[in-house]
């Protein structure tokens, strides 16, 4: 589990196949072999590391859903490693687990966030939103657009400064409204 607050804005070094190699240092304190470490709000598992790199193997299916595969070598990355247990939740609860990539449709610092429509459901005015594995309060809600404000620092430590019109986010919503949704939707 995660909380949306990124440690480290990483870069990838190489992607051979469905290995990536990313470069970093802040996640990989504590961080051993099989560690769970989030990319993008992607959760996905330490392979091999060395000094100021790790790797990870990654799915099709995670390829399919995610903007994992569009990334090439020198693109930064949002990277955090899991809470641990009794330590702040600085963010929101967040799992690792991509719902949907949705679109920028307008930069930071008021960044709005096109998505399928079935999943604006999950949305409240104020609530919790993960993009790019940013914890981030939503607001001006249409049928299929959301905005967030980013202030200054979160444009400088994540990838949110450099996103532009037409690129792609992974976006989980919260899982709070999806497990209400589910037990209100029992008969």
């Amino acid at each position: 589990m995660f909380t949306g607050i990124v440690e480290e804005l990483g870069r990838v070094e190489a992607r051979n196949g469905a290995r990536l190699r990313i470069g970093a240092r802040a996640v990989l304190e504590g961080s051993d072999l099989g560690a769970s470490i989030a990319v993008n709000g992607c959760c996905l598992t330490l392979v091999a590391s060395g000094y100021d790199w790790w790797e990870t193997d990654v799915s099709d299916e995670t390829f399919s859903r995610t903007n994992i595969g569009s990334l090439s070598a020198g693109d930064p990355v949002n990277l955090e490693r899991p809470m641990a247990l009794g330590e702040r939740l600085g963010g929101h609860l967040v799992l690792g687990h991509v719902d949907a990539v949705g679109e920028v449709v307008a930069p930071a610092p008021g960044l709005v966030v096109r998505l399928p429509r079935d999943l604006m459901r999950y949305l409240v005015e104020k609530g919790s939103v993960t993009v790019d594995g940013i914890s981030l309060t939503c607001f001006n809600l249409t049928d299929d657009t959301f905005e967030v404000a980013v202030i200054p620092h979160t444009m400088e430590v994540t990838t949110l400064g450099s996103r532009r019109p037409g690129d792609r986010v992974n976006i989980e919503m919260d899982v709070l409204a999806k497990h209400v949704e589910r037990l209100m939707s029992r008969d």
